[in-house]
C-alpha cells in the first residue's frame, strides 16, 4: 500500500494509507523530455493547509494527495507577495515585487487593474517565442480591456475567461472574455466553462508543445457554486454558525463552510481530469504540471479559515506578510523525471518560475537581459545539478499603510505600518518558530539592522506604489 505525505510547516512528515496513482505510458506527442509541454495552475486564495496532503483534515483532496504521492512537494514555496495581481505580476516576469510595474490591486473603472509593462517580456512570451502554443484560461488582472496589457497582448494566444479581478468576484457573471470578445454566459457557472476550455486547449495542441497558465478562482470568495454531489459530501457536516449575506460585492452563502470545503473538492476535481486528459492522449509524460496558489487563504464573503487550519499551523491571511499569507503549497508532477514522493524544503518563490522556464527551454543566452530577481530551481525538481539558493526572498504590500518582508535562511523581518512614519519592525526565526510568536527583534538588534538595509536596496521607486518616503 503506497502512503500519503502530510507536509507539516516544520517540514516534518506524517505518513497515512492512500491509493496508489497508476499512469499509462505514452509519448506520442510534439513535446519531448527537453521541451515538455508545461501546465502552471495557479488557484486563488488556496492556503498552505487547505488540502489533505499539507494537513487539511476535514476536507477531500484525493487528486492533489495522489499527485504529492507521484510528484514533488515544496514545504517553503512563497506566493510572490499576499494579494492577487502583484503576485501574478511577479509570477509573468521574474521580478519581486520590489522590481514589478504592478505591486498592488489598482483598479481601473469600468473594468480592470493597472497594466503590465509592455517592456518587460512574460512567461507567455518565454513560452511563444520558443514555438509553444500559449494559453491563459481564468483570471488575469494585469491590463483592462484596450489597456495593451490583455493576455492576448502579452504572449498568450488563447484567452478566457475574466479579464478583471474584481469582476472575478462573482461565480456566475453575465460574461467572459473569450480572447477579447465577450462571450455571454446565460448562467453558466464560469469556473466549468473555463475548466472545459483548457480541457479543450489541452485535446486542441496534443500534437505540439503548448504553454498552459490556468488560472481558477477557486476558492475566492464567493463562496457559491452548483449545488451538486461534491456539496452534497458536505452538507450537515459542519457546524455553519455565521451565515454570510449578499454585500454587493460577494453573494449570499446560508453554509460557507460547506460550500468553501466543495469549492477546495470542486478545484482538486478539475485537478484529476486535467490528468485523465493528459494521460489518455498519450502526453502525461511529457508533461510538466504544477499546482500552487497566488497567495494565502482569505476570510472574505463568509469563508472561515482559521476553522478549517485545526492545528494554526501558520500565522497569518491573505494581505498578511507572515507565512500564512504567502506560503502555499506547490506541487510538481512530471512521470518519468521528477521522483515520485519526494520532497523539497528549499526556499523558493513565485518568481524564480522565468529562471526555471528560461533553464528549461534553454533559452539562457537568448534572455540574459531580461531582468529577473529568481533563480531556476529546475535542479530541485530534476534532481540533477547543483541548486542554487537565495541569499534572501523579498516581498512588499501597499494596502494598509504598507510592509515589507525578507528571509535570508531562517531569520525573517518584517517591516509594519510604513505610511505612518513610525514603522515596526518583527524579526522571526522561522526554522525554530514557523508560527511567528516570537518577536527576537529586540535580542538581535544587528540583524534587524542587516536585513533592514536589504529592504532598503530592493525597493526600487514607483510612482505608483511608493511608501510615501
Amino acid at each position: 500500500m503506497n502512503t500519503k505525505y502530510i507536509l507539516y510547516a516544520s517540514g516534518n512528515l506524517l505518513f497515512v494509507p492512500a491509493f496508489s496513482l497508476c499512469y499509462a505510458q505514452d509519448t506520442r506527442n510534439a513535446a519531448t523530455p527537453d521541451h515538455p509541454n508545461v501546465i502552471y495552475l495557479l488557484c486563488d486564495d488556496m492556503g498552505y493547509s487547505d488540502i489533505e496532503a499539507y494537513g487539511q483534515q476535514m476536507i477531500s483532496t484525493p487528486n492533489l494527495t495522489r499527485l504529492v504521492q507521484n510528484g514533488m512537494s515544496f514545504t517553503q514555496f512563497y506566493a510572490s507577495t499576499a494579494v492577487s495581481a502583484p503576485s501574478r505580476a511577479s509570477l509573468m516576469t521574474g521580478q519581486h515585487t520590489g522590481h514589478t510595474k504592478i505591486r498592488g490591486n489598482k483598479e481601473i473603472q469600468p473594468e480592470g487593474q493597472a497594466p503590465l509593462d509592455p517592456n518587460v517580456k512574460t512567461l507567455g512570451n518565454l513560452f511563444q517565442e520558443s514555438g509553444y502554443v500559449t494559453g491563459c484560461f481564468g483570471k488575469w488582472g494585469m491590463g483592462y480591456p484596450g489597456s495593451g496589457g490583455e493576455a492576448n497582448d502579452m504572449g498568450f494566444d488563447v484567452f478566457y475567461g475574466y479579464n478583471c479581478q474584481r469582476k472575478a468576484h462573482k461565480y456566475y457573471p453575465e460574461y467572459l472574455w473569450n480572447n477579447k470578445e465577450k462571450e455571454n454566459q446565460n448562467g453558466r457557472y464560469s469556473q466549468d466553462a473555463i475548466h472545459e476550455h483548457a480541457l479543450k486547449f489541452i485535446r486542441d495542441n496534443k500534437d505540439r508543445p503548448f504553454f498552459g497558465y490556468f488560472t481558477y478562482t477557486i476558492p475566492h470568495a464567493e463562496l457559491t457554486q452548483p449545488q451538486d454531489s461534491i456539496v452534497d459530501m458536505y452538507k450537515n457536516k459542519f457546524h455553519e454558525p455565521n451565515p454570510f449575506y449578499d454585500n454587493g460585492d460577494y453573494g449570499t452563502a446560508l453554509e460557507p463552510r460547506t460550500q468553501f470545503a466543495a469549492m477546495i473538492t470542486r478545484l482538486d476535481t478539475y485537478v484529476g481530469q486535467i490528468i485523465d486528459e493528459l494521460e489518455k492522449l498519450g502526453i502525461a509524460e511529457n508533461t510538466l504540471f504544477i499546482f500552487t496558489s497566488d497567495n494565502g487563504p482569505h476570510s472574505e464573503g463568509g469563508a472561515d479559515p482559521y476553522f478549517f487550519n485545526t492545528e494554526q499551523r501558520l500565522k497569518g491571511l491573505k494581505r498578511a506578510l507572515y507565512e500564512g499569507g504567502m506560503r502555499v503549497p506547490y506541487i510538481a508532477y512530471w512521470p518519468g523525471k521528477i521522483s515520485a514522493g519526494s520532497i523539497s524544503h528549499l526556499q523558493a518563490a513565485g518568481w524564480d518560475m522565468m529562471p526555471t522556464f528560461v533553464e528549461l527551454l534553454g533559452k539562457d543566452a537568448q534572455w540574459r537581459e531580461q531582468p529577473m530577481d529568481g533563480i531556476s530551481i529546475l535542479p530541485t525538481l530534476l534532481n540533477k545539478g547543483e541548486q542554487v539558493e537565495h541569499d534572501f526572498l523579498y516581498w512588499e504590500f501597499h494596502e494598509e499603510n504598507g510592509r515589507q518582508a525578507v528571509r535570508a535562511g531562517d531569520w525573517k523581518l518584517i517591516r509594519q505600518q510604513i505610511r505612518s512614519g513610525n514603522p515596526t519592525h518583527e524579526l522571526y526565526n522561522i526554522a525554530e518558530d514557523p508560527h511567528e510568536d516570537r518577536n527576537l527583534a529586540s535580542q538581535y538588534p544587528e540583524k534587524v539592522e542587516e536585513l533592514k538595509v536589504i529592504m532598503d536596496r530592493e525597493h526600487i521607486h514607483s510612482d505608483d506604489f511608493n511608501f510615501g518616503r
